[in-house]
């Protein structure tokens, strides 16, 4: 009697707690009738350095808001004052995407988030996020060093900088890439939230909901020390941000011992760099055409054209190619590798650099190629002179090669690059070659946009070029890289575009002057020339489609056998993102880098798998010089069959491009980069309809309601269960058995 009591009561607890919490029971298809789930999105998520923070958050349950869509002024003044349903989800293409109307959203209560539709229809003739002075703080311009050039004193780099991927937002800001669903969220938008008459609408309304909150707060300072706090005193501690990092990639033309750090003896290097990152204001979300891409390639195409001659007659200075990740971020590769090499833990060490030519952005020369270089430094004589002869060696060379360089005035500083910090250490000859005279030409003039009366500020172009500096739009469109109709994807891999043998020209140019700055044969120089099929390659690898052909033969296999997801379709981005500390983890970019430089300029061995991948049989002085990979081959085109396979030796290498400043846990420096990213728990973007304030209230009221009466049952149940659940008495036996 008691027992039966006892499962009553269970059961009846059971039926409460499916009551209280009902997601614990069919809750998957209970969400998916509520919510409608945004697959294709991309946040923006909070960054912080040693003074402050910057990006987007929502807060921990996520920021709800009722859509409305901006296409004029109209809509921004009901957004902002005139409209009965806020906070609302602002829903806009990007050409309203201005920091005047951010900056008026930012500073109202009434916006509870903003989704930005990605698409090339309505895109402003222009949009640059950046500011108009990358990495200024951090470059070699100070106070102590050519005070009048400090922070972009004679010269704006990036005139359209509107620095909204400098400003701090209260409210979570996602990008839509997916058209069908933003034809939904339109649709939903028009049945339910559009005005009628200017009448305001009626309940239930489309709402969005976006979740983006982020752990980190104030700057890398904070956000470092309560880790470290948690890491000492917690069992179980949880990392609020991590520093930005990945690995630099570099490769010599005479092999360096890597084992032995230092000064190198015997060794003049000459250095030729170019970076691998960009960023943009969405996570994720940086295709960095102009900006990075047209600069390592060129310089990769120099790589490959230096290949044969290097081998039959090799220059009397050795050459290093690097490349540099983090750069977008305050130089994060570069000074770490210039730290490296001061404190003696490089290949080299800075007594060994001879000079450094840097390739930046040139892939929208046009025509014209410009040098430059620091008119601080030349002021020394030895430096002036070295400097003096590498520039009419340039001009030269491009006699030949449809290419005109030209130099700016010697009181120009130089723009943005990795240069800038090697000379932070001493002087050193070196030039740096640019599309560019003065701002860049992917960001230049103004002009507006009128759209229903009202003038939204936005970035404008001239001779038909985009400008889109360290945003989503610095694509391959913006490069002109596009094909004829009708090509098969390997057809396009191997076509060669306008953009291409522009490159390969930059390439050639770069290659000779090296090999001359090098003290190469003269005799040999015309040899040298950049092959326009493996630009044209390089080009549709890193802009198009990654996961082509080619790629997949130079990867390792578990990396290019069609399951795995980590190609994946479209092109590559180049945002540095995260390493975690003591994880291999690369950043993919890196990683295609480092095996292209190993099929450009190694040599397939006879190694087995298991030996290329643990080369213990190889002699120790072998891999003190060379790195070993194992990469899935070529396989045919007419085949299903995928290639056994090769071990290429090659003395490619992988440096950390970590801030020095994380190395000496000094957050708050002002040398060295001190950006990291905050951790989060969930990124999701989702829509439904909202009910009416009032309606949601009754729900609840009923809701508590039918809780006190299952409370109150369940007490009445409980207290009379022997009355309730009874039976009569067993008669007692009068014998044993």
């Amino acid at each position: 009697m008691r027992k039966m009591g006892e499962i009553s009561l269970i059961n009846c607890f059971w039926l409460l707690l499916t009551a209280l919490f009902p997601s614990c029971v069919f809750c998957s298809s209970v969400e998916q009738k509520i919510y409608i789930k945004l697959n294709e999105t991309s946040p923006c998520v909070r960054l912080l350095n040693a003074t402050h923070q910057i990006g987007c958050r929502s807060s921990i349950s996520g920021d709800t808001g009722v859509i409305q869509f901006l296409e004029g002024r109209t809509d921004l003044d009901w957004i902002l004052s005139s409209g009965p349903h806020p906070p609302y989800m602002v829903v806009m293409e990007t050409a309203f995407f201005t920091r005047t109307v951010m900056m008026e959203m930012k500073n109202s209560s009434r916006v509870a988030g903003v989704a930005v539709i990605i698409s090339k229809k309505g895109v402003g003739s222009s949009f640059s996020p950046h500011t108009s002075c990358p990495n200024q703080d951090t470059g070699v311009y100070s106070a102590r060093y050519g005070p009048e050039f400090a922070r972009c004193n004679t010269t704006i780099w990036n005139p359209l900088g509107n620095g909204l991927s400098y400003e701090d937002f209260p409210f979570p800001v996602f990008a839509l890439k997916d058209e069908n669903q933003t034809q939904i969220i339109r649709r939903c938008y028009e049945d339910h939230n559009q005005q009628v008459n200017g009448s305001a609408p009626r309940f239930p309304l489309c709402a969005m909901q976006l979740f983006s909150h982020m752990h980190a707060v104030v700057d890398t300072v904070t956000c470092m020390r309560r880790s470290d706090l948690q890491n000492q005193f917690s069992i179980n501690p949880v990392e609020l941000c991590d520093p930005l990092s990945d690995y630099n990639v570099w490769t010599s033309t005479q092999a360096l011992n890597n084992s032995a750090k230092g000064h190198a003896k015997n060794q003049s290097v000459i250095i030729a760099a170019a970076r691998l990152d960009g960023r943009s204001f969405f996570w994720e979300e940086a295709p960095a055409a102009e900006g990075t891409v047209s600069g390592f390639i060129a310089l990769l195409a120099a790589v490959q054209a230096l290949r044969a001659v290097t081998r039959e007659a090799p220059p009397r200075r050795n050459i290093l190619f690097t490349f540099f990740q983090g750069e977008a971020f305050d130089y994060i590769g570069s000074s770490r590798m210039v730290f490296d090499m001061e404190q003696k833990k490089f290949a080299i060490d800075m007594d060994n650099v001879h000079g450094v030519l840097e390739i930046g952005q040139v892939g929208l020369r046009g025509g014209d190629l410009w040098i430059h270089s620091d008119p601080v430094s030349r002021q020394n004589s030895s430096i002036g002179d070295k400097v003096n002869t590498t520039v009419q060696e340039l001009i030269s060379i491009s006699k030949g090669l449809n290419v005109s360089l030209k130099e700016p005035q010697v009181s120009q500083p130089l723009p943005p690059s990795s240069f800038q910090r090697f000379l932070r250490s001493r002087p050193i000859p070196g030039v740096v070659l640019t599309d560019h005279e003065t701002h860049f030409n992917n960001s230049h003039f103004f002009s507006t946009l009128a759209f229903s009366h009202f003038v939204f500020l936005s970035e404008n172009v001239t001779a038909g070029r985009s400008r889109y500096y360290e945003s989503m739009y610095d694509d391959a469109e913006n490069l002109n890289v596009t094909y004829p109709p009708n090509l098969t994807p390997e057809e396009q891999l191997v076509h060669v575009t306008a953009a291409a043998e522009s490159l390969a020209a930059v390439g050639t140019l770069v290659a000779r002057s090296l090999y001359l700055q090098a003290d190469g044969d003269m005799s040999r120089l015309q040899e040298i020339r950049a092959d326009t099929t493996t630009v044209a390659q390089l080009l549709y690898g890193f802009l198009v489609e990654k996961n082509n052909s080619w790629f997949r033969s130079l990867l390792p296999p578990d990396i290019s056998k069609p399951a795995s997801s980590i190609l994946g379709p479209g092109p590559p981005q180049f945002y540095i993102g995260l390493r975690q500390e003591g994880s291999s983890r690369i950043h993919l970019v890196t990683l295609i880098v480092q095996h292209v430089l190993a099929n450009m300029t190694g040599t397939i061995t006879n190694l087995t798998e298991t030996q290329c991948r643990n080369p213990g049989d190889v002699s120790t002085a072998d891999r003190d010089f060379y790195s070993y990979f194992w990469v899935s081959g070529a396989s045919s085109l007419n085949s299903s069959e995928s290639a056994s396979g090769s071990c290429v030796r090659a003395s490619v290498r992988l440096s950390k491009a970590v801030s020095p400043a994380f190395e000496k846990h000094e957050y708050g420096s002002r040398d060295f980069s001190t950006w990291t990213e905050s951790r989060w728990s969930k990124i999701e973007a989702r829509v439904f309809l909202q009910a009416s304030p009032e309606l949601q209230m009754l729900t609840l009221g009923v809701g508590v309601a039918v809780l006190m009466s299952s409370l109150l049952v369940t007490y009445f149940i409980s207290s009379k269960a022997e009355l309730l659940f009874g039976s009569a008495p067993r008669e007692t036996p009068t014998t044993t058995y």
